[in-house]
């Protein structure tokens, strides 16, 4: 009998399919089936695909395209329809594909099988419920691998996706390198700790070798079928109990970089659709090992940036006591521009350096670590601190700029503090370019800014100037200098952002600066910072960093606060600055109205500086307790001009020349004092006692 009678006699037909010509060669009963003329010979692909179910004929691609891929049959189910869309019967085709050229051409057999009962459904390929339920397992299984951000992570996911009827108890993934394979990570697999399999050659005699050399997937239904082709390996198989194995090859960017193995306790025949699953978590599972794989080395580097480039406190400082912190943005590298330095100078002073570089990328911390071994350099020389600031912007404008010609973010700049201590007599001279002022913390708790001269941020003008400002800290005192990203987070700006570090500063009880450092972090990062937020919706993180020093000693009892600072001809604003820190000085001044006339005198004072000198101001202000008789507040402005002021009586429309006759209206003393270069204009309040 012939071959074509004994498949027609068993409803078998055989078939062609040749995708570059688009023509579907059929036998008679394969024509027979699929409802066209019973007669051997080609059609046109889009009548055969007319005679199928439109979802079915999709489900075919991929599986046709997944037999090429691994080198195997195709087979599945296909429900036959009518001219009306009603489906007629059901077929079973079976097809080895071959490449030809760019194309490939199948020849299989198709052949009808009954229709699926009621309780097999769920179980049966290309049918609504299985495809249903492996979508969904597929979109979960996506969501979860993609939101896994470590190795660790991804093998967990891996290990607890449940596949939809025939989900694995055992999972390993293997990683090439080199000539090596390692296993990286397994669930459910562990083998003997003398494992030889856990770490071989690239030519061993073992299915996860094979894989990653040919990039071709092995599957292993029954424990005969592994001992037939890997007969080395497969007596530590045995020893697990497993029944079928999958090993499919994990594929980024066109390079195999691994092998994953899922092995069963029974059965599984492997069927098109279930090796379609398993494909598509492979590759969804190599992506997210690269993914893990890339932020691992991310914090790898930042870790290692931040080791190199933010540098320990160095040994202690007699008399005095340091606490630092830097916290990253917490995205990217963790690491960008911030940076705080402690310098041992040639006289025996120590330098405190705190700064920002523009930026939170690799090119700012670059530009961070060489303008922190510059500033090293020159304070290292035993340059004053405004000679360090100015040859430090000369430096980082040199550098920015030639950069900056071939670099499409441009020039950057830098802003920093810079402070020269003596640990004698606790004497700071300091320097400014374009950073954030240092607040003092004094004995009585009262917190102000300091105010101090500055210049603009380094590297921006390569002759800019950096007036120095001197002050002391007393025995007991505290000061704080930060970047403006614990200022700034959470939406405050830079006044906002001052208030709330203020409360932190002002309520500390003193214990241990350590302490102090971590609530002034923790006000900015921690979970009440989520109630502490500022005026302005852009609520980005910034780099922190935040340097405490404190001069050690018995307090002084009742030591007078003082303030300090300089109002220059070419800043009127700054006699607004110096209202608000009288204001400050005396925040628990008993009377309002003298606080009112101290501010309105101090106005006074600098305004006839500026207006009738070419010289700046000097303005220096100290609240001490008197001999018994309470508090006195005493104000002196200090200018260069020998001229001395005199008291004039202006006329009803004059807009000047009332200034001394304020000052004798309002204060309890005042006077000018001259000086060997210039003047002092000078006013004092003696606090009234409050009843008891």
């Amino acid at each position: 009998m012939r071959t074509e009678d004994v498949l027609a006699a068993i409803a078998t037909g055989l078939w062609r399919w040749d995708k570059a010509s688009g023509t579907v060669t059929l036998d008679a009963e394969a024509a027979r089936l699929i409802e066209l003329t019973p007669e051997a010979g080609p059609h046109p692909e889009s009548v055969v695909r007319a005679r199928f179910h439109p979802i079915d004929w999709n489900e075919i691609n991929g599986v046709v395209g997944l037999a090429i891929a691994e080198d195997t049959l195709a087979e599945g189910r296909l429900r036959i329809v009518d001219e009306a869309g009603r489906v007629l019967r059901t077929v079973r085709f079976r097809s080895k594909p071959f490449r030809v050229g760019a194309s490939h051409v199948l020849y299989g057999t198709l052949q009808e099988v009954a229709e699926p009962t009621e309780g097999t459904a769920a179980q049966t390929p290309i049918t609504g419920d299985w495809r249903r339920s492996r979508e969904a397992f597929l979109l979960d299984a996506g969501r979860a691998l993609a939101e896994a951000r470590s190795t660790a992570e991804v093998l967990r996911v891996a290990a607890s996706l449940s596949m939809p009827g025939f989900s694995p108890d055992g999972l390993a993934v293997f990683g090439a390198a080199g000539d090596r394979i390692t296993i990286i990570g397994q669930h459910g697999h562990q083998g003997a700790e003398d494992d030889p399999f856990s770490h071989m050659r690239m030519d061993t005699d073992h299915p996860a070798a094979e894989v990653i050399r040919t990039g071709r997937a092995v599957y292993l239904p029954s424990p005969d079928e592994y001992d037939h082709r890997y007969p080395t390996s497969w007596p530590l198989a045995q020893r697990l109990g497993r029944q079928s194995w999958a090993y499919l090859p994990l594929i980024v960017a066109g390079r195999t970089m691994g092998a994953w193995m899922a092995a069963f306790r029974h059965p599984v025949t492997f069927t098109p659709d279930e090796r379609s699953v398993l494909t598509t978590v492979a590759r969804m599972l190599a992506q997210a090992l690269a993914r893990a794989g890339v932020a691992e080395t991310e914090r790898e580097l930042s870790l290692g940036l931040q080791r190199s480039m933010m540098p320990v406190l160095g040994p202690a400082i007699p008399g005095m006591s340091v606490a630092a912190r830097y916290v990253p943005t917490g995205g990217g590298l963790q690491v960008g521009g911030d940076w705080y330095d402690m310098i041992p100078l040639p006289s025996g002073r120590i330098a405190l350096v705190i700064g920002d570089v523009q930026g939170h990328d690799v090119r700012a911390a670059g530009l961070m670590g060489q303008l922190r071994i510059a500033l090293r350099a020159y304070a290292s020389e035993g340059h004053r601190p405004d000679a360090v600031l100015s040859r430090a912007s000369r430096f980082l404008h040199g550098i920015t700029d030639s950069y900056g010609q071939g670099d499409y973010s441009g020039p950057r700049f830098a802003t920093c503090l810079y402070l020269e201590v003596d640990p004698a007599n606790g004497r700071i001279e300091m320097a400014r370019a374009g950073h954030p002022e240092p607040a003092v913390r004094m004995t009585d708790g009262t917190v102000l800014l300091r105010p101090t001269e500055g210049g603009l941020p380094l590297g921006i003008d390569r002759d800019t100037d950096y007036p120095t400002t001197r002050l002391t800290l007393e025995p007991g005192e505290t000061l704080m200098m930060c970047t403006d990203g614990l200022l700034e987070t959470g939406g405050h700006d830079l006044d906002t952002g001052w208030a709330r570090l203020r409360t932190v500063l002002e309520n500390d009880p003193g214990e241990s600066l350590e302490e102090l450092a971590d609530a002034l972090v923790q006000a900015v990062h921690g979970p009440v910072s989520h109630y502490t937020t500022g005026p302005l919706a852009d609520r980005r993180e910034d780099d922190v960093a935040l340097v405490l020093l404190s001069r050690e000693g018995q307090p002084v009892t009742e030591a007078p606060r003082r303030m300090v600072m300089t109002v220059a001809q070419a800043q009127p604003e700054r006699i607004a600055v110096a209202r608000h820190q009288v204001k400050e000085l005396l925040h628990d001044w008993s009377d309002p109205d003298q606080l009112d006339s101290a501010v309105l005198m101090v106005s006074e004072m600098l305004t006839n500086v500026l207006v009738h000198t070419d010289g700046n101001a000097l303005l220096s202000a100290e609240v001490a307790h008197g001999n018994g008789d309470g508090r006195r507040l005493r104000v002196e402005v200090t200018d260069a001009s020998d001229e001395l002021p005199h008291k004039r009586r202006p006329g009803e429309m004059a807009s000047s020349g009332r200034g001394l006759v304020l000052m004798e209206m309002l204060a309890d003393a005042w006077g000018v004092d001259p000086r060997g270069e210039g003047k002092s204009i000078w006013f004092e309040l003696h606090e009234p006692k409050t009843k008891e």
